[in-house]
């Protein structure tokens, strides 16, 4: 008998000291899902001001500009972005998609109240917006996606190209395929200045081949011609038009179309290879994200003027879980997409011209001449 009153009181002790770990609030609590869908609606939880609290899941906001998600261009590749960082930070992620420019500032604030850690942000256009919200959050992270500012406060990171480079590249390539020496690009508004380098940095890739290299254009000039969309809601969402503007300048003998303007300028792209002419992709490699559901481009398109804005995106807010976030405009990498199946169409000898030009371009030996800021 008295060895199980002992026992009894020996398992008596043990209970009481459990509860006394319970209200103490030492139980463990299993961990908070990583990636969500664009339209679901994760736990909300307080802001980071250095890198993930301990044990916390890094919460990740994208706000699109008008273009929205499906644009596969410069929205998509934001986005791929942050879900790059769901799969392999396990963020919560999460995108709103912008309907109308008056909507940037609402869209960003969704995220504020919901207490997210991270806010990115992309086009220019959205640049003021996203500044005042950075100043006015000083614990929130913010990446401007295609925002570079003269000053930016500790907590925002700007994230900008040389997009003159990459169209520089596909003005090379364009004007050393056309067979009729008139190329164009069909572009979103001119007023947004990582559009305008585009733009201009092909016309000058164009003219820099028929100087530099005039044998590979049969000693003729390269007429390279831009056509910009109107300012407004829709300058980066009007397929129609981008086709219409396409179909009009082949009828005018134009055989390579640069389509460089989100949904518009896929409008351009979709257009001109239904109309038989060769098309230059823009921001992602199109031939992965347009080509794939529309054979007639993948036989058409003969490469994209990149900017590499998936593991831009991905690298800064990697800077965020890790302690290390630096406020400031980031320069991101551009390039040529690969030709695909395109390869057999373009000489080697072109390939060759390419390659040297670009190592110009990266060493700075050879300049675009593109002055837009």
């Amino acid at each position: 008998m008295m060895y199980l009153r002992k026992l009894g009181l020996l398992v008596t002790l043990c209970l009481l000291a459990a509860l006394a770990l319970v209200a103490c609030g030492e139980t463990a609590t299993p961990a908070t899902s990583g990636t969500t869908a664009a339209a679901a609606q994760p736990t909300s939880g307080a802001a980071v001001t250095g890198g993930a609290a301990s044990g916390k899941t890094l919460k990740v906001g994208l706000v699109t500009d008008i273009g929205q998600l499906n644009d596969k261009s410069f929205n998509a590749a934001a986005w791929a972005g942050v879900q790059q960082a769901g799969k392999d930070l396990g963020a919560t992620t999460k995108a709103i998609e912008t309907k109308a420019t008056s909507d940037y500032a609402k869209n960003i604030s969704q995220f504020l109240d919901d207490k997210y850690d991270v806010i990115v942000t992309v086009g220019f256009l959205m640049q003021d917006a996203t500044l005042a919200a950075a100043k006015a959050n000083p614990t929130v992270k913010f990446i401007g996606v295609d925002q570079g500012y003269a000053e930016t406060p500790a907590n925002l990171a700007g994230l900008v190209f040389e997009e003159d480079k990459s169209g520089f590249l596909a003005g090379v390539l364009a004007a050393g395929i056309s067979k009729s020496h008139k190329i164009a690009g069909i572009l979103g508004t001119k007023s947004v200045p990582a559009v305008a380098r585009f733009g201009e940095g092909y016309k000058a890739g164009a003219a820099y081949l028929d100087k530099t290299f005039p044998d590979m254009v049969g000693k003729q000039t390269t007429d390279a011609k831009l056509v910009y969309h109107a300012d407004g809601d829709t300058a980066f969402s009007d397929p129609a038009w981008g086709a219409e503007q396409a179909k009009s300048l082949i009828q005018s003998g134009y055989d390579v179309i640069f389509g460089a303007g989100g949904k518009t300028g896929n409008g351009a792209i979709e257009g001109a290879a239904d109309q038989g002419a060769f098309v230059i992709g823009v921001d992602d490699d199109q031939y992965v994200t347009l080509a794939s559901e529309d054979p007639k481009i993948a036989g058409k398109i003969l490469s994209s003027a990149q900017k590499l804005i998936q593991p831009g995106v991905f690298k800064i807010i990697q800077t965020v879980q890790a302690g290390t976030f630096k406020g400031g405009v980031n320069v991101g990498p551009v390039a040529l997409a690969p030709f695909h199946d395109s390869d057999g169409m373009v000489p080697q000898a072109l390939k060759d011209t390419l390659t040297k030009i670009k190592t110009g371009l990266d060493d700075g030996s050879i300049k675009t001449g593109v002055t837009i800021k």
